[in-house]
């Protein structure tokens, strides 16, 4: 059975590098499920929007605020997710949103150097007691893009944001600082790898260059006593009910 924490030695790693990669957390099996589910779910479709870059490149996504019973759900509700969370933010959590990203192949755009808390601090969390699991859905290597971190920047906290493009990007001069002083690293995936990253550690990617689509499924979380004191376009609390440890391999479709 698949471990659903982190050692002491791993989340020692996550609380200096502001993330930490687990290795094969789902099986080829669970993937390809995942996979092929997304490709034929008409509300999947007909939910995707376009994110532009500064360049004008777009970066494809579908974004949902609720966990339900789909197995996009089975993921987010996963012990072997949320039990990672709990522990990084140290109690309870909830969903606040889950997303697929898609990157296709020569067309797909790059994403700005962001932190999430640069604009979910806007969204009345007043603590970055927020985290985040990105589930490799496809192959991630530089060609097509994959997330690229800067190591040790969340401890920078909080810092500026503005536009780029459709996105909301990071102040250049504090990236442009954290670049000469932390390790920039591209951190590629295979499928049903998962990184796990604290939401103010500096992220980006770049453009699909490769004839490979990227796809990823993105879980986040909020702690529940952080509870936003206003209503965004995320949600507040409400019980994360978390599924079994064969949720994945057992669901159906109804």
């Amino acid at each position: 059975m698949p471990d659903t924490h982190f050692t002491p030695h791993e989340l020692a790693d996550y609380e200096r590098d502001g993330f930490f990669v687990v290795r094969g957390l789902y099986d080829r099996g669970e993937i390809d499920k995942l996979r092929r589910f997304a490709e034929d779910d008409p509300s999947f479709s007909g939910s995707v929007y376009g994110r532009k870059d500064s360049t004008g490149h777009e970066t494809k996504l579908a974004l949902w605020n609720h966990a339900g019973d789909d197995l996009y759900s089975m993921f987010a509700r996963s012990p072997r997710i949320v039990e990672r969370i709990e522990q990084v933010l140290g109690g309870e959590v909830y969903l606040y949103h889950m997303k697929m990203m898609l990157k296709e192949p020569r067309v797909g755009g790059a994403w700005e150097w962001h932190q999430d808390y640069g604009y979910w601090y806007h969204n009345g969390c007043l603590f970055p007691f927020l985290a985040s699991c990105l589930i490799a859905v496809s192959r991630a290597n530089q060609a097509n893009g994959c997330l690229q971190v800067i190591r040790g920047s969340h401890l920078m906290g909080r810092i500026d944001h503005g536009k780029a493009g459709d996105q909301t990007g990071a102040s250049m001069e504090q990236v442009n600082a954290a670049l000469e002083r932390m390790a920039l690293l591209h951190v590629e995936c295979e499928p049903g790898d998962a990184i796990f990253f604290d939401c103010n550690l500096l992220h980006r990617s770049d453009m699909n260059t490769s004839d490979e689509p990227r796809w990823s499924l993105i879980c986040c979380y909020n702690a529940a006593r952080n509870n936003p004191y206003k209503d965004s376009r995320h949600p507040r609390y409400s019980p994360l009910a978390k599924v079994g440890e064969s949720a994945v391999r057992d669901w159906q479709a109804k």
